[in-house]
């Protein structure tokens, strides 16, 4: 409970921050990139922060990890965010009809910068 009231909080905070403009640097390249960073922040950050993964460290969004696991393409990603892989479940229901590609397109963004953006 308290947990899904963090992500909500967060995700509340980032879309007052888009909103209001940054000024500066921004979080991803673009309206997709940002529409991207908000639904992992919203649906995938609870266990991947930073490119992590709190449940099973080896399975983490890092570029060694998605080359490794032959999975660093867009599709590849998009496809594990909306069916789910493994332990994880699928997040085709919340994230949309295009939500997967975004997803996928911002982490493969971040894990090709060694995750410093975000």
């Amino acid at each position: 409970m308290l947990s899904s009231i963090l992500r909500c909080c967060i995700g509340a905070f980032l879309v007052l921050l888009l909103s209001l403009g940054s000024g500066g640097a921004s979080l991803a390249a673009g309206p997709d990139a940002s529409t991207g960073a908000l639904l992992f922040e919203q649906h995938c950050a609870g266990c991947h922060i930073n490119g992590g993964n709190i449940i099973r460290r080896g399975k983490n969004l890092k570029l060694k990890t998605l080359e490794r696991e032959q999975i660093a393409t867009v599709d590849a990603i998009a496809a594990i965010a909306r069916e789910g892989r493994g332990q994880m479940s699928g997040y085709a229901d919340v994230l949309g009809s295009e939500g997967d590609q975004l997803v996928a397109e911002w982490v493969l963004m971040q894990a090709q910068n060694a995750w410093t953006q975000g």
